[in-house]
């Protein structure tokens, strides 16, 4: 497995935020972590990126195990936050070159990484424009192949698709999942909305910090057990 969760705990003061959560992503596969906000998959992403230690249980990125290989772990990892992260004064090309060498990629590596990171994400073009005169669609896109320079195993977007329209949505969810076949990368989609989940998807259902169902979203329609945002999805892909 590219990347497991074993009984995962954490709580702000006495407010439990995860509660002993447990799965597993197989090598290439997209799996999409549903839940609506507040679930706790923003803290589930903060303690798989090191941001919080956990206050129990444990994980394994390709591999690695989180709490005893850090370092190794997160080499394998990369990573889309909610929230914007690139310096809007730089270019395309410069955001992801000061990137690559954080990494220690330099010279011709670094030059063909980026090139071949910004055409797998329909953004060759724009590679001298500066990251502001952007739209969201492709300063997700940019942040995107930025994570992929280093060559991850494990891919992590949480609410990637936030404030962009529909159309934009279903092209980036569309590459992502592109990107699990041809490469082979393991991708944890954090989102609410339920529209970007595809019937063969791996499906974790997170509600108030505990794993409720695991499988894909085939195999989990019409459980009635599930909360009612999720028997929306089930419905509108039957």
């Amino acid at each position: 497995m590219s990347l497991q969760v074993f009984d995962l705990s954490f709580s702000y003061g006495p407010k439990t935020a995860l509660d002993a959560v447990s799965f597993s992503v197989p090598k290439g596969r997209f799996a999409a972590l549903l839940g609506p906000n507040g679930a706790g998959k923003s803290t589930l992403f903060s303690l798989l990126t090191r941001l919080f230690v956990s206050q129990a249980g444990d994980a394994r990125i390709a591999g690695h195990d989180l709490r005893t290989a850090p370092l190794a772990a997160m080499a394998k990892l990369g990573v889309v936050f909610q929230q914007s992260t690139l310096d809007l004064d730089l270019t395309v090309r410069q955001n992801l070159r000061y990137f690559a060498a954080l990494h220690g990629l330099s010279g011709r590596d670094a030059d063909r990484r980026i090139d071949g990171a910004l055409a797998r994400l329909e953004m060759g073009e724009r590679a001298s424009e500066k990251a502001r005169a952007l739209n969201g669609g492709h300063r997700r896109r940019t942040e995107i192949a930025r994570a992929l320079l280093h060559d991850p195993k494990v891919l992590l977007l949480d609410e990637p698709t936030v404030g962009l329209d529909a159309t934009t949505r279903a092209g980036l969810t569309r590459h992502i999942h592109d990107l699990c076949t041809d490469s082979g990368v393991t991708v944890l989609w954090a989102t609410h909305l339920t529209d970007e989940v595809l019937d063969d998807d791996q499906v974790i259902v997170l509600h108030r910090g505990r794993v409720l169902a695991d499988g894909s979203c085939g195999e989990l329609r019409g459980d009635t057990s599930l909360p009612a945002y999720f028997a929306d999805l089930t419905r509108a892909k039957a």
